[in-house]
């Protein structure tokens, strides 16, 4: 995660109050800062030759909030797509809850990788329970999402304009680390019940011939 942190949070942010240092108007400053993220999701998208929904997103709501602040003359605007970003992300993932396999489900995929993903198949069809730990992460996230957004609307239409990039970053910055806190409990509690993780591989078997962790199935027959 250190790349999208990076690109995404930290060089906006300074690349922001350095502009301001040099006098550079606050719309001017938040439009040219902008440009980092959207220039990266546009390389991103040219060495993979494809586009992803999120590289997307962030290049939309840069044109779109930068031809509204030229035309408003209102850096407020271009603060506010830093709130549309976790609003659109956060209806989106609220909206595959009760998909065939919810947001948490795939995430979970990229911590798994090959080696836990017939596991990971089979512990969706034939357990309940791995199913709702991964929909209510799913609930738990997308709610986050829509919280961030709030709070980044309420930010930039209320505080000093010099104020929210810093200030909308270490709210945003809190909440991921809240969550992952959660997420982190909740995958060990899980584990630790039904002996299957939500994320990341299945445990393997003791090559000293002691008796492995019971699977899921088991730990629900006891």
């Amino acid at each position: 995660m250190g790349v999208p942190l990076t690109v995404n949070v930290a060089l906006p942010m300074v690349l922001y109050y350095v502009l301001r240092a040099q006098d550079v108007a606050p719309w001017q400053a938040l439009l040219l800062s902008g440009v980092t993220p959207a220039a990266h999701a546009l390389g991103a998208a040219l060495v993979r030759r494809r586009v992803e929904v999120f590289d997307l997103l962030v290049v939309v709501l840069l044109a779109v909030s930068a031809g509204l602040s030229a035309f408003s003359g209102s850096p407020r605007v271009l603060l506010l797509k830093d709130a549309g970003v976790p609003a659109v992300l956060g209806l989106w993932i609220l909206g595959t809850r009760y998909a065939a396999r919810p947001f948490a489900f795939h995430f979970a995929a990229r911590l798994r990788g090959p080696s836990g993903a017939e596991a990971a198949e089979r512990a969706w069809a034939q357990l309940p329970e791995f199913r709702s730990a991964l929909r209510g992460l799913t609930l738990l996230w997308g709610g986050a999402q829509l919280l961030d957004a709030a709070l980044s609307t309420m930010a930039a239409l209320a505080l000093p304009v010099d104020l929210v990039p810093v200030l909308g970053k270490i709210e945003s910055c809190t909440i991921l680390g809240v969550m992952v806190a959660l997420t982190v409990r909740r995958s060990r509690a899980f584990r630790g019940r039904y002996g299957l993780p939500l994320f990341g591989p299945p445990p393997a078997a003791d090559p000293s011939g002691a008796a492995p962790i019971p699977a899921a199935g088991d730990a629900l027959r006891t």
